[in-house]
């Protein structure tokens, strides 16, 4: 997969802001790797920002239907993973600085 394609991917997904904090799941951190199979089938690696989380299902309905609008992707299967832990070191300058976090 180029990297283009994993920016445009990331690029999407990049629209799905978590419900609690205001602040999409990229700069968030939560999304640890997408990859797209010769078949279409996006696969998005990611966590949440706790076990929890009662936002994981909308989440997840959410980056699937910004996927599906590339083109490219005919399928998307995202795996939620608690390994390695979510932590607000993950997080970009940008989330850290509007949620206030040092």
């Amino acid at each position: 997969m180029s990297q283009e394609m994993k920016d445009s991917m990331m690029g999407a997904i990049e629209n799905v802001i978590d419900p609690e904090l205001g602040i999409d799941i990229v700069n968030l951190g939560l999304i640890y790797d997408v990859e797209l199979d010769d078949e279409g089938k996006a696969i998005v690696t990611m966590t949440l920002t706790s076990m929890g989380c009662p936002m994981g299902p909308q989440i997840v309905a959410n980056i699937k239907q910004e996927l599906m609008e590339l083109p490219e992707v005919k399928d998307v299967d995202v795996n939620i993973v608690w390994n390695p832990p979510w932590s607000k070191d993950k997080m970009s300058r940008y989330a850290k600085m509007a949620l206030g976090v040092r």
